[in-house]
């Protein structure tokens, strides 16, 4: 299982310190076969969060935490309060020999100038919260910052603004390990679990039952699951399935399970709902249309099958996703 080292320093924020874990262990969760292992590993001289509601925190890593690490491992650099000064030589070393190692390093806001001190970044781009760019570029004039602050891959290094705790780096890298799918459906489960609307009308969440639609990397029946993604809008039966996969429906079956925990039924009806929930966040169509387009055939049949596993219903959904959108991102 690989591992994401996150890597915090004295006075770093809060929600940089937590977004690691919500967005990896949101990918897990809600796609089975994806796995991290997410350790918070404390540098020297370590006390606590920064800003007005600090905390504390105890952790069995140190910089320790960093030697066990391989070429499938990852590092994280939240900011911290004390970014502009050189860090202590022992985090420099601990950082440059997981670089040698091939392990990826992430760097969130002002962590990026942590991960400028080692050198490591010297001759390629980066990003950093883009209050901060100028005096990154400044203190650092071999480094091409982007002016942004977006997220900004260059070999095994990468780096991002500090907006929203650094979910969007999380999203890239899980972009990278798992493809772009997982990385959107990981996304709208974030949006879910930070606000939630069942959770608004009913006191308590219902939404966050593990039921994405997700092929593993490599699996034999991804050019199936693919077919079916393109033909939600038709009636696929399972001798429809079976018969492209060029298996009897036993095998299918069986096929199925093993590498996605779902049959072929239950990934085809997971894979509707997940279509209306993107026409229902990026698009004006009403329930009549997308229960067309993603072959749920009836306004009925989609609210049945979108409360049963979503713990919502369509317009509720609708209506919270883009509320938190515009709270996050401002009217457009």
């Amino acid at each position: 299982m690989p591992v994401i080292a996150v890597l915090v320093l004295d006075g770093v924020p809060g929600h940089q310190l937590t977004a690691p874990g919500l967005a990896f262990g949101a990918a897990a969760r809600h796609h089975p076969p994806v796995a991290y292992d997410v350790r918070i590993c404390t540098a020297p001289g370590f006390e606590a969060t920064g800003g007005l509601a600090s905390f504390h925190i105890d952790t069995p890593w140190g910089l320790d935490g960093l030697a066990s690490l391989d070429d499938t491992d990852t590092v994280l650099l939240p900011g911290h309060t004390r970014f502009r000064e050189e860090p202590p030589p022992e985090i420099v070393d601990a950082l440059r020999a997981v670089a040698a190692r091939g392990c990826r390093i992430g760097a969130v806001g002002t962590g990026t100038f942590t991960l400028a001190a080692t050198g490591l970044l010297d001759g390629r781009r980066a990003a950093t919260g883009r209050r901060d760019t100028a005096e990154l570029a400044r203190l650092h004039p071999r480094i091409e910052v982007d002016p942004e602050g977006s997220v900004v891959t260059d070999g095994p290094f990468h780096s991002a603004a500090g907006v929203l705790g650094g979910v969007d780096l999380c999203l890239e890298l899980i972009t990278l390990d798992h493809g772009v799918a997982v990385a959107i459906e990981t996304e709208r489960q974030l949006f879910l679990q930070l606000h939630d609307p069942a959770a608004d009308l009913t006191g308590h969440a219902t939404a966050n039952a593990a039921y994405s639609a997700y092929t593993p990397p490599g699996s034999s029946i991804a050019p199936t699951t693919r077919w079916m993604e393109t033909n939600l809008r038709h009636p696929l039966t399972l001798d429809d399935i079976a018969a492209h996969a060029g298996l009897g429906v036993r095998s299918l079956t069986r096929r199925f399970h093993a590498e996605t925990g779902l049959t072929p039924l239950q990934y085809l009806l997971r894979t509707r709902i997940q279509r209306a929930q993107w026409l229902l966040e990026r698009t004006e169509d009403p329930v009549e249309r997308i229960a067309t387009l993603t072959g749920l055939g009836t306004p009925a049949n989609l609210r049945r099958h979108f409360q049963r596993l979503t713990g919502t219903t369509p317009s509720t959904y609708r209506t919270a996703f883009r509320t938190f959108v515009t709270d996050l991102t401002g009217p457009t």
